[in-house]
């Protein structure tokens, strides 16, 4: 196995594999936002532990990018072998330095014959014209066909030729006898099979071994192969045995895990959305370390624990539904909640949705849940019906002229984007088409090898970005060698016809930067079309009078709910509010906004400054028409009145997970004395010292709506966001801790607890429980 070491040389190919990833990864993705950045360790070994693992080659890639912005750290990750022998994946795994895992099911080759399970012993493999003692040998594994879950076994030892022992028998044996019984109904004697090498991985784990001695970071995948499924796959043992095996070799190693959550918003598409959030670092118990030396039933039990402590901590940075119905349903109640007007952060919207699919599954039986999830969906179908999107129910008036000059107005000016993105949509055509097509096909070549997968759209991103890589340079050689030819035919002078081929492969490029934005200026203003149509449309206003008010009594039911059940689940619940929701609150606050969109396709600032492209500055002085038109008013709002730009006019807002920019950190006021801060560059304000220069200044003005607290690791500073009240538009900010309600620990022995007064109140006997296994703990760790 041959594995790249890191040098000065490799260091700086390695950058430069970052910089080329960086530039192709911003133009698939639209917007790529940090959360927790800051917990990432300066220095030490670290081993990052990233999931859900949605988005095949390019999650690893994401997490390079982070990391190495924010700390300057190089990162090597675990690749499969098998994508190590693909040409261009292999090529590029090799410059970043990636160490290959040999995975024994890459290798599995059919085994011969047909084999059932003996009745007498669930261990005990019958064979049917096998050949086990020329085909297997100890160590070795058998692994069942796909229609059966692709169970596999460890063969311990090989009886004959029609006969082996398993280690294990396999999950689920009952049903897999009762399958055979169907396919020796239909003439069949047992399951195919196929047989899965030996692999000693070692040599693997001494490189990871050695690369966090050498206080290297190591990134890992722990569910194994990538998927499309909405909750995490169980993890694989591997992240724990290396934590475990480095610390148990040197014991002067101090291994940091730091769990990795990836949020992609429609990732196989192009110009989608992508949150990385990193969570604060674990340290490795001691206690575990010393299990794992012992080696035996010990080294099994320090791994498994080890891992259910990793899970745990995925558990807090991922967003983990049960199927995709659930996180539609979780995605439509977080989009009422929000007040009209107010816009969050990608990171925000994370958020949200996690907490609210934490509250939901807890307490999805109760009546109250129940009937709001009914109503919701009602709501949905609705909006559906009428073709329109949620962030444009509120602000819907009654049709007037007004309407009608604005619908004409942004069809002009869709035709206006569309002349100016044509020449490149039509030049870069082949690239998306030939990328759509191969993806799709590699996209079901994938669904049909898993067993895991729903759709292979966890391929999709991955093969679109690979075959435009190929493509585009084949394709733009060709157009330069047509237009030298041209060039020939037509007479031009001879230095222009060397020059032309140079040329043109200059332009084509920026042409095609010229169609991406133009393009997405364009989509918003379709996406803005249907509500402008549906409101014209005789015979319509009585739906979206109905729609309206459904939207308002659906957001009013789900904010009793919440604050009716959400103190159950956080006593902090009211200090830690992300937003106070109000389904009829306007979208203004006259302030200077800490929560205003900063966009890179198009709109206006909080003070009303023109950004990229002039849609929505022309939407407001044009279709404003009063006095406050300086200012901002919304054409669908009617004749009121707004004191700063109007939000639910644009027509760039598609959802929060369509929409442009936004700060990742809250901004504080013009009147604060930090504003400097605010008003650097988002690279530099995202940066280690500013957050922790900003957490020291923040607690000598109680005007600032941030409050940081430093947590145990030095290294770490983790924001807890606590604040009196909500801000001025009725937001609260919130960190990454939660004050969940205080539960008994699981090492209580239980002649304690029997000892416990029964009259005594639940929560208090479990604190001063706590209390006295730390009071133990402490003093068992200290040296005699």
């Amino acid at each position: 196995m041959k594995v790249v070491h890191s040098d000065a040389n490799s260091d700086l190919v390695y950058d430069t594999a970052l910089v080329f990833w960086k530039i192709v990864t911003n133009i698939f993705f639209r917007e790529i936002r940090p959360r927790g950045a800051f917990n990432i360790p300066r220095e030490g070994p670290v081993i990052f532990v990233a999931a859900p693992h949605n988005n095949q080659f390019l999650d690893p890639l994401l997490l390079y990018q982070q990391v190495h912005k924010e700390t300057g750290r190089h990162v090597r990750s675990l690749i499969a072998a098998k994508s190590m022998k693909r040409k261009v994946v292999g090529f590029f795994a090799k410059l970043m330095a990636s160490i290959p895992v040999v995975r024994a099911a890459d290798d599995a080759k059919p085994g011969t014959g047909e084999i059932t399970i003996s009745e007498e012993d669930p261990c005990l493999i019958i064979g049917h014209g096998t050949r086990f003692t020329s085909e297997f040998s100890p160590k070795m594994q058998i692994m069942l066909p796909k229609n059966v879950g692709y169970s596999v076994a460890e063969v311990v030892e090989v009886i004959s030729d029609t006969q082996l022992r398993i280690r294990k028998e396999f999950s689920g044996t009952a049903r897999l006898r009762e399958k055979i019984k169907e396919l020796q109904a239909s003439g069949q004697q047992g399951f195919s099979y196929k047989r899965l090498p030996f692999v000693d991985q070692h040599e693997m784990y001494q490189h990871v071994y050695q690369s966090l001695t050498d206080g290297g970071a190591i990134c890992i995948f722990p569910e194994g192969g990538s998927h499309d499924r909405t909750d995490l796959l169980p993890l694989k043992a591997g992240v724990s045995l290396m934590a475990l095996g480095a610390m148990a070799n040197n014991p002067d190693l101090r291994v940091k895990i730091v769990p990795v959550g990836l949020s992609y918003f429609h990732a196989h598409r192009f110009r989608s959305r992508a949150v990385i959030e990193f969570g604060s670092p674990l340290d490795v118990p001691p206690e575990f370390v010393e299990m794992f030396k012992q080696g035996g039933e010990k080294k099994r039990e320090a791994v498994g624990k080890f891992l259910d402590v990793i899970y745990d901590a995925l558990k807090t940075v991922t967003l983990r539904a049960p199927d995709y119905d659930t996180l539609m349903l979780i995605q439509a109640a977080r989009r009422l909640y929000k007040t009209p007007g107010q816009h969050l952060t990608l990171g925000q919207v994370v958020e949200l949705n996690k907490r609210f699919l934490q509250g939901y599954l807890h307490f999805k039986d109760e009546p109250k849940v129940q009937k709001l999830r009914e109503d919701v969906l009602k709501y949905n179908r609705l909006l559906r019906d009428l073709g329109l999107r949620d962030h444009q129910v509120p602000m819907a008036q009654k049709a007037g002229w007004k309407t009608f000059g604005l619908l004409s107005y942004r069809l002009i000016l869709l035709t206006v984007w569309t002349v100016l993105a044509l020449p490149g949509v039509i030049l870069n055509g082949p690239i998306f088409v030939t990328a759509s097509v191969i993806s799709r096909k590699k996209a079901k070549e994938a669904l049909a090898a898993s067993e895991v997968k729903i759709a292979g759209r966890d391929v999709l991103a991955t093969w679109k970005i690979l075959v435009a890589l190929g493509v585009t340079p084949v394709l733009y050689s060709f157009y330069a060698l047509i237009a030298t030819l041209v060039a020939i035919k037509a007479g031009v002078p001879f230095k222009w016809r060397i020059w032309t081929p140079f040329i043109v492969l200059m332009v084509l490029p920026m042409i095609g930067y010229a169609a991406l934005k133009f393009g997405e200026a364009g989509m918003d203003v379709l996406k803005s079309l249907r509500p402008l149509v549906v409101a014209l449309i005789p015979g319509q206003q009585r739906s979206l009078d109905k729609l309206k008010q459904m939207r308002e009594d659906v957001a009013n039911e789900l904010a009793e709910v919440i604050n009716e059940f959400g103190p159950k689940i956080f006593e902090d619940f009211d200090q830690m509010r992300i937003l106070v929701p109000s389904a009829t609150a306007p979208p203004s606050s006259g302030q200077p906004g800490i929560w205003r969109r900063k966009t890179s396709t198009g709109g206006v600032d909080a003070q009303g400054n023109l950004l990229s492209h002039p849609m929505t500055w022309l939407d407001e002085r044009l279709f404003g028409w009063s006095r406050s038109a300086s200012r901002g008013t919304s054409a669908w709002a009617g004749g009121s009145r707004s004191q700063e730009i109007s939000r639910a006019a644009t027509p760039d807002v598609s959802d929060e997970e369509d929409e442009p920019d936004y700060d990742n950190l809250i901004v504080p006021s013009a009147a604060d004395s930090h504003s400097s801060l605010a008003a650097r560059p988002r690279s530099q304000r995202s940066s280690y010292a500013d957050v922790t220069r900003l957490r020291r200044s923040s607690s000598a003005a109680n005007a600032n709506p941030l409050a940081f607290t430093p947590a145990s690791p030095p290294t770490a500073v983790v924001a807890t966001g606590e604040q009196a009240g909500p801000d001025a538009d009725g937001l609260h900010f919130r960190g990454q801790t939660r004050a969940r309600k205080e539960s008994l620990t699981d090492d209580v022995p239980v002649e304690i607890i029997g000892k416990v007064d029964r009259e005594e109140p639940f929560e208090e006997a479990t604190h001063d429980l706590n209390t006295e296994m730390r009071k133990r703990k402490s003093s068992q760790s200290r040296p005699e």
